[in-house]
């Protein structure tokens, strides 16, 4: 069932990112940024809601009108300020959402991040509390409401000397001091969620906390322009002797309200109590596929870091050096934190098919998909291409299915991710004349399923980062085509046009230069150990 569920969601999700990717474009695209935007959302309710706090009279006699002052004699900046904080706070609940909904359909909850799982439920409590407890502030017939059920669906539990819901019999009942207490936990509450939102994100290398520039002001300047045309008001005055019967509900926070009205409240703990223990069961429940962990092979690294700050998941850190070889210090994989992706492999040196001499290994390597193993299978699929315009295709396991692909002039090869690939590879089919061009492909631009696995593949193909493709190699003759899953007929119609335009370029005149198989001269070794 669960399979199935997040199938139709993922193929849900992406009619909506390829919607977006036309109106935002893959770099703006607000659902390859979820957990940034939700940080950037964090930002405008505390930034407004210190504003606010400032005009804000913590009274039962005064909460009310303070508020409405702000808001209509204000309504220049603190009419704004008010509407940004509650959109902003609507938007943060939004993206939260959607980003546990996302992170699910896409198998993203246990294994290595099965913490971020967790304390990401955790997280969806601390929201709801902050931004519940801000209604009761306003002290209209809305927070009236809310403050009334809130009370009595927490007095069903035994943990209070006294009922909360004595405070709201009638208007003699409540104090100054009750509303001081709720301005102390409206503050309080949002800075617990700051913390464990850091701590969220504490096990992921190089998080991204917040958008990229252009999405930030495009959305902020969206939230301005809501908050100008419907401002956010209040209902009439709260008054506890007579009884709430219609509210104007924020669906995005209030939606189980209704629920507490017609419902038991044991039967309301046992929905949200019991959904969330559920979600945080799921890794235990749902076990991730068997992984090819990295291994280090201490005789080929000389500690250079570039596996360590590749890592999307800070599986490899650096040590002192053991084995007694001329070198500072020695990467060490963390097993546990490993998700066999094999960018570390990516990012190695020694990660080449170009040798001298000795045998192909790499200073870092899968346990299951050795560097010789690649080189092995890319020269036997490469070999067995015939005719002209022989095109070598690199995708991912998280891609589109390329056996479809495969021709007389075609080979095919699924990768862990495509920032498994060493650039040299590249450079050994075209320089070999094993293929006349490369493609590349894999996940969708701007939502690698290995967070990195594109950008760093580019970077190190524009020799931005190292190890870089050789300028000795034609970009003409390599193409990367980034669709992402469910778009083989896309692929099969520009993998067509890339083999016109390796026709119209030509064959390729590199000559080749074994000595034996597997052995180069020393040009064509320097640059790649």
């Amino acid at each position: 069932m669960l399979v199935v569920i997040q199938k139709v969601g993922t193929r849900l999700f992406r009619v909506f990112e390829e919607l977006a990717d036309r109106f935002f474009g893959p770099k703006l695209n607000p659902f390859y940024q979820l957990g940034g935007l939700a940080f950037f959302f964090y930002w405008i309710v505390a930034a407004s809601g210190v504003y606010l706090y400032i005009f804000f009279e913590t009274s039962v006699t005064e909460a009310y009108n303070s508020v409405e002052r702000l808001t209509h004699e204000q309504w220049y900046l603190g009419g704004v300020m008010r509407s940004l904080h509650r959109y902003a706070s609507d938007a943060m609940v939004l993206v939260v959402v959607v980003h546990l909904l996302r992170e699910f359909c896409r198998g993203r909850f246990n294994g290595v991040r099965w913490f971020s799982w967790v304390s990401g439920v955790f997280l969806l409590w601390l929201m709801y509390a902050s931004g519940v407890g801000g209604y009761w502030l306003v002290w209209d017939e809305l927070a009236q409401f809310v403050a009334v059920l809130t009370s009595e669906w927490l007095d069903w539990l035994p943990i209070f000397n006294m009922a909360m819901a004595r405070n709201f019999l009638n208007e003699a009942h409540l104090s100054d001091r009750f509303f001081s207490l709720l301005s102390f936990l409206h503050i309080g509450i949002p800075l617990v969620f700051l913390l464990v939102m850091w701590i969220h994100i504490q096990r992921i290398s190089q998080p991204k906390s917040n958008p990229v520039g252009g999405l930030a002001w495009r959305v902020l300047l969206a939230m301005v322009v809501l908050s100008l045309i419907k401002p956010a008001i209040s209902m009439d005055p709260a008054n506890l002797d007579k009884v709430v019967t219609v509210v104007d509900l924020d669906w995005f926070y209030l939606g189980v309200y209704p629920l507490m009205d017609s419902w038991s409240y044991g039967s309301v703990w046992l929905l949200l109590g019991g959904g969330s223990f559920a979600l945080m069961l799921l890794p235990l429940v749902v076990r991730p596929k068997r992984i090819s962990v990295a291994e280090v092979e201490l005789e080929n690294c000389n500690g250079c870091e570039r596996c360590f700050v590749d890592c999307p998941y800070g599986a490899v850190v650096m040590q002192a050096r053991t084995d007694g070889l001329p070198y500072e210090k020695e990467a060490v994989v963390d097993p546990d934190q490993c998700v066999g992706c094999g960018i570390c492999v990516g990012a190695c040196p020694t990660a080449t098919p170009f040798r001298r001499q000795g045998a192909h290994v790499a200073g870092i390597e899968l346990a299951d998909f050795a560097i010789s193993e690649l080189r092995e299978r890319t020269i036997n699929a490469a070999e067995a291409l015939s005719g002209e315009n022989k095109v070598f295709v690199f995708g991912c396991d998280h891609g589109d299915e390329l056996n479809s692909l495969k021709s007389d002039s075609v080979a095919v090869m699924s990768l862990p991710c495509i920032g498994f690939l060493p650039p040299s590879f590249i450079d050994f089919l075209i320089s070999r004349n094993y293929a006349d061009g490369v493609v590349l492909t894999g996940c969708r631009d701007g939502n690698c399923h290995h967070r990195f696995g594109i950008d760093w593949t580019e970077q190190r193909l524009t020799n931005q980062r190292d190890p870089g493709l050789r300028q000795r190699v034609s970009r003409e003759r390599l193409s990367r085509l980034w669709y992402g899953a469910g778009h083989i007929k896309q692929l099969r119609k520009e993998l067509t046009a890339f083999q016109e335009k390796l026709k119209i370029l030509g064959p390729n005149r590199v000559k080749k230069n074994r000595v034996s198989d597997g052995d180069v001269d020393g040009e064509e070794l320097r640059g790649d150990l």
